[in-house]
């Protein structure tokens, strides 16, 4: 069986706690395509590709994509990916995303999250269309060659089948709780 969501599938529910004080759960998003993505406060691949992910929201938010971040970063690996460091991060950089908190890390496993960032895209039956990465370079967005996060959204909202409908997500690892801040689970390996 695969560490991570399979293609298909429908994603698994939550109810997290949000920086703008409220808390959501999955039903809470309505819009037809949703992209779920893992995220921290931390990671030089998510901080490197932060304003490229911001556009590619930006771009996609107006044609009915909702994007949803969560951080399932163990505090205690690092304390900048705390909920109050969430908190700051969003005040100071006006993502255009909707960022939860997973303090368990329960959600990271039932999605099988891999690294920050990794990113999930739902059609409107909420079936997974779409894993992996968003570009080949994100420690460095500006050098990227290969776009498949846009590829799969503009596939998807063409009514095309996606061509490439999983690819290795590229970052840190997940930090999980009580281990090497390199661990990941036995069963969790490469997409493809």
């Amino acid at each position: 069986m695969s560490f991570t969501l399979q293609i298909g599938k429908s994603p698994p529910s939550f109810i997290l706690p949000c920086t703008d004080g409220k808390k959501y759960s999955l039903h809470d998003f309505k819009e037809d395509t949703l992209v779920i993505f893992f995220t921290c406060n931390h990671c030089p691949y998510v901080t490197g590709s932060d304003e490229h992910t911001k556009a590619i929201a930006e771009r996609f938010i107006p044609l009915g994509v909702k994007f949803v971040a969560i951080n399932s970063n163990s505090k205690n690996t690092y304390q900048e990916d705390d909920f109050p460091s969430m908190v700051k991060r969003m005040d100071e950089n006006k993502f255009p995303w909707t960022y939860l908190y997973d303090e368990s890390q329960e959600i990271a496993l039932s999605y099988g999250a891999l690294r920050t960032p990794h990113f999930y895209v739902f059609n409107k039956e909420r079936k997974l269309v779409y894993t992996g990465r968003s570009i080949d370079t994100p420690r460095n967005w500006t050098e990227h060659s290969k776009t498949d996060l846009i590829n799969a959204l503009e596939e998807h909202l063409a009514g095309s089948e996606i061509k490439t409908p999983l690819t290795n997500p590229i970052g840190c690892n997940v930090k999980w709780d009580g281990k090497d801040k390199h661990w990941m689970p036995d069963e969790a390996c490469d997409l493809t």
